[in-house]
């Protein structure tokens, strides 16, 4: 059993401080403000430090996010947002610095992650527990990475 604390803080950090108890699309409010921290660790610090940061976001959500779900029905309740936020740090590693192509990253990290198309799906229903929250977000954004750099290769964005 967890401790008052460690309870405390693991919603905290699943919710990303409350964030994810938004009303409505509390996944989308989640990546809108995960937006100008990445820019900012992209500008300040290069892409990789923006792909160590959400490594870090990964490793520790799915702790969060492990400790949040534990007991509960829903094993990916919405109010778990930290996943959006590595997600979305992780497609804007991939992309260069500048406002179309943030704004192209959160377009398509979302709808990747609204609609789940495979093999987001499959990485859904397989991977357990506070993993399990966070990889499908990562799968996402993954897929979304590849769209980013093809367009970039490609000199559209």
């Amino acid at each position: 059993m967890d401790s008052p604390t460690t309870t405390r803080a693991a919603a905290s950090i699943a919710t990303l401080f409350g964030i994810g108890f938004s009303p409505k699309a509390p996944g989308t409010v989640a990546s809108l403000v995960a937006l100008p921290f990445a820019w900012g660790i992209a500008y300040f610090g290069g892409r990789f430090t923006l792909v160590m940061a959400a490594i870090l976001a990964l490793a520790v959500g799915s702790w969060a996010c492990e400790h949040y779900v534990h007991g509960k029905d829903n094993q990916d309740p919405s109010e778990c947002v930290i996943d959006e936020l590595a997600g979305q740090w992780i497609i804007c590693a991939f992309a260069p610095l500048g406002f179309l192509a943030y704004a192209l990253c959160f377009v398509l990290f979302r709808l990747l992650d609204i609609y789940k198309p495979w093999p987001i799906s499959f990485v859904e229903r397989k991977v357990p527990g506070g993993l399990g929250v966070m990889t499908d977000d990562v799968a996402a954004a993954l897929i979304g990475a590849i769209v980013i750099m093809a367009l970039g290769h490609w000199d559209l964005i």
